[in-house]
């Protein structure tokens, strides 16, 4: 048992000679699960005052800005054409896609019911790339997506949630597009700086969202208050930057079923943030979902080292 929990806590430390850079790779995705759980609070709190694309244009603005200083570096570095497509569909996954329906589900769905459906990327992502998984992992990640599953279920209709159902299946295809970015961004980073591709996610979707403030169904603010630009502010550079930048290090230095394993730690972040500052509750039912996502997270995690994994 205090194996298991070790295992859990640490990331998969297998051997004496766990080295000093997968322990700053667990710290670094650690890091970025808490970063990203109080990011679905911030913008649940953001969108009160500002339309959903306009804060997300904001935060990928934000994020721009602040890499302004680092082109001089990233103009040396040895750009491929076999790069430049995977780094389009990168971008267009995540943040685009990603955030177009992240923004539609939490305009349906609570801030704690949103996050818990991220549970489903590990196990897309393993498939995927083809990384081995045991039996138990598989247990695992069935027993988590049957909790989120009756989580969803079992969602209720609020002023917050008006659209629970609907807010999931949203979230869902958020998943599949964070799934895409997750399978490019970690062939990408076997040639390319993972801070670089921060960068260009940011990039990215500047341009991407920047022309979307012009439709007509678009409200642009007449004056910012403190806490929206506060909210904006702190999602283009802790999260953006941060989350992002600490997880693309990870990934660049894992496997991507075990870095992905990790998001399963942003439903614990985010009901904490939800419950401190939006006022959220959980019914018994869901306090009972939660219980049993927990418990395939749990399951899921494999104490085979990764040289067995690879043998087979």
């Amino acid at each position: 048992m205090k194996n298991n929990i070790k295992i859990f806590l640490m990331g998969h430390r297998q051997s004496p000679g766990y080295s000093r850079q997968r322990l700053l790779s667990s710290f670094a995705l650690i890091a970025a699960m808490v970063l990203w759980g109080s990011s679905f609070v911030a913008m649940k709190f953001a969108f009160a005052y500002l339309s959903p694309l306009v804060v997300i244009f904001g935060r990928m603005a934000v994020a721009t800005v602040c890499f302004l200083p680092l082109i001089p570096s990233f103009c040396k570095i040895s750009l491929s054409r076999k790069n430049l497509l995977p780094l389009m569909v990168m971008g267009l996954c995540e943040p685009c896609l990603y955030f177009l329906f992240e923004a539609a589900a939490l305009q349906r769905t609570t801030a704690s019911q949103a996050s818990m459906i991220t549970l489903m990327v590990a196990v897309a992502s393993g498939m995927f790339l083809g990384e081995r998984i045991t039996r138990r992992t598989v247990v695992g990640f069935i027993v988590a997506a049957v909790g989120a599953l009756w989580l969803s279920m079992a969602g209720l209709v609020t002023d917050q949630a008006p659209e629970p159902m609907m807010g999931n299946f949203l979230e869902f295809m958020a998943m599949v597009s964070a799934t895409g970015y997750i399978i490019l961004m970690k062939s990408l980073t076997k040639t390319l700086p993972s801070l670089f591709l921060t960068a260009m996610q940011a990039f990215i979707g500047t341009l991407f969202f920047g022309p979307l403030l012009l439709l007509p169904s678009v409200q642009l603010p007449h004056d910012f208050s403190l806490p929206a630009l506060l909210s904006v502010l702190y999602l283009g550079t802790f999260v953006t930057i941060g989350a992002y930048g600490l997880y693309n290090y990870g990934v660049s230095r894992v496997w991507a079923s075990q870095a992905a394993a990790y998001i399963n730690l942003i439903p614990v972040m985010t009901l904490f943030f939800g419950f401190l500052l939006l006022g959220e509750r959980l019914t018994a039912w869901q306090v009972l979902a939660c219980c049993l996502v927990f418990l395939g997270v749990f399951l899921s995690q494999d104490s085979t080292p990764e040289s067995r994994k690879r043998k087979g």
